[in-house]
């Protein structure tokens, strides 16, 4: 497996004393990141059990178990053919340790879906569902050296990967076409699941369209994330094709002035809205109110884009800086009529200050 076995014991370790603490008897694992996060290894579709005490339990497909094995320190896996079985030995499971209050996550993740829930609500109709997300997202903030070492690496990739688009951007060239490009990049320097985004019209998420072409004269943005041992980095560049026009020029400045007003402000007991209010301020100082989208920054780590997330989870923008979190700075873009401005990177939190991964 990748990483020593230790880290991940200590995890479950730690989650299952915060489950105690919380009175939650166990949790069921779903999302893909959290899953990783216990056991080691991506499998899909993830479906771990950790109960307040005792071995955590994996379940997967049948003749995955020797594999998963080899990738996991989790001993406990039991095989399914049928997602009824799977379902019958969840349920097993809780009855038969006699959990009374289970621990689901409630996030914006693959695999958490709402179906999921109503339907494990009906098959245990005694138990009481606790969102745990605030407890995996605890221990996920605040990075481990191991970690780091991983979004150190995926940040070269990406560098990689936007040297790439540098190169290859030209008038005419679509969308897809650049993506192609940047994510062969990245996979061959080892990202397995690696982010690619491209816009050369105003679109603050822009996946990649086959009809959407590099015009004579524009800007083309491009969000890169690079995962190495399922470790995200994140960057994002924004391209200048022929000539400019005088607002896209002055935006790019701000934009660029805000980055070191960013970097300068984020330090370890800062709360996230603290700088976020000074940068709305400048925005507005400077003639950009209407252009910018809330919220500078956000977490990263097992996804691209995890908590905090003051952009989609509010109450997240109280959030006080801390030693170890990893975050993109500067988030959000400036979207103009001719396109998106943006100046993304990685960085380390340090007590001494910000570590570029990107």
């Amino acid at each position: 497996m990748r990483g020593d076995e230790k880290i991940f014991m200590r995890r479950v370790e730690r989650f299952q004393e915060l489950l105690r603490e919380n009175d939650i008897d166990g949790a069921v694992i779903r999302t893909l990141s959290s899953f990783i996060y216990f056991t080691g290894t991506k499998w899909l579709r993830p479906s771990l059990l950790i109960p307040a005490e005792g071995e955590p339990r994996v379940f997967v497909v049948r003749n995955e178990v020797k594999t998963f094995r080899k990738r996991s320190w989790i001993r406990d896996v039991v095989e399914y053919q049928r997602v009824e079985d799977l379902m019958a030995g969840v349920v097993s499971w809780i009855q038969r340790n006699g959990l009374e209050r289970v621990g689901l996550e409630f996030g914006v993740e693959r695999d958490a879906y709402l179906l999921f829930l109503k339907l494990f609500e009906r098959l245990n109709p005694t138990v009481e569902v606790v969102d745990v997300l605030d407890l995996t997202m605890k221990l996920r903030m605040v990075k481990e050296e191991w970690e780091l070492e991983n979004i150190r690496k995926a940040g070269k990739i990406a560098k990689k990967g936007m040297k790439v688009a540098e190169e290859v951007i030209r008038p005419g060239l679509s969308e897809l076409e650049i993506a192609a490009e940047v994510v062969r990049e990245l996979m061959l320097s080892g990202s397995e699941d690696p982010k690619v985004y491209v816009s050369t019209t105003p679109r603050a998420h822009a996946e990649p369209f086959r009809d959407m072409k590099v015009p004579e004269n524009g800007v083309v943005t491009v969000v890169i994330g690079a995962d190495w041992n399922h470790y995200y980095a994140n960057m994002a560049r924004t391209f200048v094709v022929g000539e400019l026009g005088e607002r896209v020029r002055e935006a790019i400045e701000v934009k660029e002035e805000a980055y070191r007003i960013a970097l300068e402000e984020t330090k370890v007991g800062v709360p996230l809205n603290t700088v976020e209010r000074k940068l709305a301020d400048f925005f507005k100082e400077r003639g950009f109110e209407r252009e910018y989208i809330a919220g500078y920054t956000h977490g990263v780590g097992l996804l691209i884009e995890e908590l905090p997330m003051p952009t989609i989870v509010v109450p997240t923008r109280a959030q006080r800086v801390m030693e170890n979190m990893v975050l993109s700075i500067i988030h959000s873009p400036l979207m103009l009529p001719e396109g998106t401005i943006k100046h993304e990177d990685t960085y380390i939190v340090k007590k001494d200050g910000l570590e570029r991964a990107t």
